[in-house]
């Protein structure tokens, strides 16, 4: 079933008729509108779980959605810039471009980590702004949430209590439920791990884990067999807990070292509808602290 719905490019979650329209790049942010409008919002989510953010093509299912949106909610932070700004353009809609009320890049509203100095071509897949990956730590969801609440009661005056209501309620709920998170995980500090990409960078930041280090050379460079090579070497002597990657990251790298350091390779739901149990952004975050339970050291 998961497989299934990983093929949809574009999602519909129809609510009232006189809903907002929303367009959400990643299925986090689908799942955080929802909890902050309710049934006051229609929305169009653009990826799966099972799909790269940074890569997506522009189809005519994802151009309607964005046509018709009021409200655009993506990472930011250039996760989507090979494809947004191409849809952005295509859909001819001026409410959701660069500038205007209907255009909310999420990590506008959080601190962001790995700011790198200087770019260049070398350091392959950098992101001048810093890493994009925002969603794995609990304060950024709070912030955006906040954001957001404030965005919505701007394009819909007329709900804008019902909007506010709705995140105090969500963020009532979510720092209850952090605290539990935090008090759970506390024995994972510390925990040494591999990762694919810079994928877990803030759940990192978040519980104090270890990325020893990362299965692509530079960002978004595919692992070569000497890159491997080093990484076998240089892991031997205290091979790490795990190697941890997203669903749609590619396993192979992944499995060749797990073989050779006999180290198990962890599969993240790394985002909503990742596994059975990540249906909403809480179930996404005990999955995550569930997982990583099973390799304490």
């Amino acid at each position: 079933m998961k497989r299934l719905i990983a093929v949809l490019l574009a999602v519909w979650l129809p609510m009232s008729a006189n809903a907002l329209n929303v367009f959400s790049c990643e299925p986090e942010w689908a799942a955080l509108v929802q909890e902050v409008a309710g049934d006051n919002v229609t929305i169009t989510q653009a990826t799966t779980a099972f799909q790269d953010p940074h890569m997506l093509q522009a189809r005519p299912s994802l151009i309607a959605g964005a046509r018709s949106a009021d409200l655009l909610i993506c990472t930011g932070a250039d996760l989507e810039i090979g494809w947004l700004p191409l849809l952005l353009r295509r859909s001819g809609n001026p409410g959701i471009q660069p500038g205007s009320p209907g255009y909310f890049m999420a990590a506008d509203y959080v601190r962001r980590i790995e700011i790198p100095a200087s770019v260049d071509r070398s350091q392959g897949d950098v992101h001048p702004q810093g890493n994009p990956h925002i969603h794995l730590h609990p304060r950024n969801i709070e912030r955006v949430a906040e954001a957001l609440a404030d965005r919505l009661a701007q394009l819909d005056s007329a709900n804008a209590e019902a909007y506010r209501a709705n995140a105090d309620d969500f963020l009532r709920r979510w720092n209850e439920a952090r605290d539990r998170w935090e008090e759970q995980a506390a024995s994972l500090a510390g925990l040494r791990l591999v990762s694919h990409h810079r994928s877990f960078s803030y759940l990192a930041d978040w519980l104090d884990l270890d990325i020893v280090a990362t299965l692509e050379p530079k960002p978004g460079i595919p692992a070569s067999g000497a890159h491997l090579s080093r990484l076998l070497e240089q892991l031997t002597p205290a091979p790490p807990a795990g190697i941890i990657r997203a669903p749609f990251e590619n396993e192979k790298p992944a499995h060749w070292l797990s073989d050779r350091l006999s180290i198990p390779v962890i599969e993240m739901a790394f985002t909503v509808g990742g596994s059975d149990e990540a249906t909403d952004l809480f179930g996404l975050y005990e999955q995550t602290i569930a997982t990583l339970e099973e390799y304490r050291e």
